[in-house]
């Protein structure tokens, strides 16, 4: 254990509560599945729900039971549960053809999980165990909100329909040159990995919109030719769009000549002033570059976070930066977290409309494919250098 890991701030009835909150998120989501949905339709993009339901489980046993001080692990509740739920060694696309336990038996695991887990933390929590109790905690409502993109992306009906916040009308924030402090500190209680450690870095003079960008702009762009003309594209962002031959973003359609946009089984009219969702950040930049404008830096979003005029939560947003380690990172225990994906991910913060508010802090950096347009991503722009 790394001697400078921040010590959680939870009891163990506080950890034990959160966890049973999240699997309660869970299992909204599980009850909502259709009848045929525990495998669901093979894309790179999703998960079958059968094995991410166990993938869940087999994680919090693994960290918070199983987790040896040498470093290895204890046998499992569950019989060959490591060939079949550790992401590091199961290939995504063989996922659909394991022999996967039916749901019930999934079920059960996961109550004799919860219990163990329960009785370990009540019976003396360390600062190790409340670190893996909250990385674990963390990891199943990122995938709770995986789960809310696949019933977006397959146009399944939600549990309940999740608010979006109103954009307020266009308003930028003048920063003069400054510093901002990137990363975290040993003293803010559970932190990733690829936040440590805090670090500052100059800010040039900017401006940058209080608001993520609504629908009503985006469709202006799309309008104006944007996907027509490859002005404002990247060149890997122009090839994705050829490739794919996307002509408007993905949830949309023209419907008696005009947009409407799909919220998991309905098709609504666009928001004049809802946040624009589920760009990829290809779309993200061209859509700025048309503006005259850019992606914010890390730096410069998060010193605007300063500001009480800026608003954030609508949507992650797309930041123009690669995720990559911070100086001097270091992997901590769950070595894959985020190692695996500096430099080919993009960098997102915020949180959206179907993100834990625990993770919508400013420091969390989210990451996902640049091409990936399911997650619950928008954008907002700064002044071109």
């Amino acid at each position: 254990m790394n001697r400078t890991r921040p010590v959680s701030g939870h009891t163990a009835n506080q950890l034990i509560d959160r966890l049973a909150q999240a699997r309660g998120q869970l299992r909204a989501l599980i009850d909502c599945l259709p009848a045929d949905g525990w495998l669901g339709p093979r894309a790179a993009h999703l998960n079958p729900p059968l094995w991410e339901y166990g993938h869940i489980v087999w994680f919090q046993e693994r960290w918070c039971l199983r987790a040896r001080p040498d470093g290895g692990f204890s046998a499992s509740l569950l019989a060959a549960a490591d060939a079949l739920y550790d992401s590091s060694s199961v290939p995504h696309d063989c996922r659909w053809d394991l022999a996967l336990p039916a749901p019930a038996a999934v079920d059960e695991y996961a109550e004799r999980v919860a219990a163990a887990v329960a009785v370990r933390l009540r019976s003396g929590l360390d600062q190790t165990l409340a670190y893996f109790a909250e990385l674990c905690l963390y990891h199943e409502l990122m995938h709770v909100e995986a789960w809310w993109m696949a019933f977006q992306n397959l146009g399944y009906a939600p549990p309940e329909r999740p608010d979006v916040a109103d954009a307020l009308p266009a308003q930028r924030l003048a920063f003069a040159a400054g510093e901002v402090e990137l990363g975290s500190g040993s003293g803010e209680g559970f932190i990733f990995d690829n936040e440590k450690w805090r670090h500052p870095v100059p800010v040039p003079a900017f401006d940058i919109d209080a608001s993520p960008l609504s629908e009503a702009v985006f469709a202006e762009f799309v309008d104006a030719g944007g996907y027509r003309h490859s002005a404002g594209w990247s060149d890997a962002g122009w090839a994705w769009r050829v490739a794919c031959g996307a002509c408007h973003p993905v949830y949309w359609r023209r419907e008696n000549a005009a947009w409407q946009v799909r919220h998991f089984d309905r098709w609504l009219p666009l928001g004049a002033d809802r946040p624009m969702l589920h760009v990829n950040r290809h779309e993200a930049e061209a859509c700025a570059a048309w503006t005259g404008r850019r992606l914010p830096a890390a730096e410069q979003w998060l010193r605007a976070t300063q500001r009480p005029e800026f608003r954030r939560g609508m949507a992650w947003e797309w930041l123009r930066d690669a995720f990559a380690p911070y100086p001097g990172f270091s992997p901590d225990p769950y070595r894959d977290y985020a190692q695996p994906w500096f430099h080919t991910h993009g960098e997102l913060r915020g949180g959206g409309p179907v993100t834990d508010p625990s993770l919508k802090r400013p420091g969390f950096r989210n990451f996902y494919l640049p091409e990936r347009r399911d997650p619950f991503a928008g954008f907002r722009t700064v002044s071109a250098d």
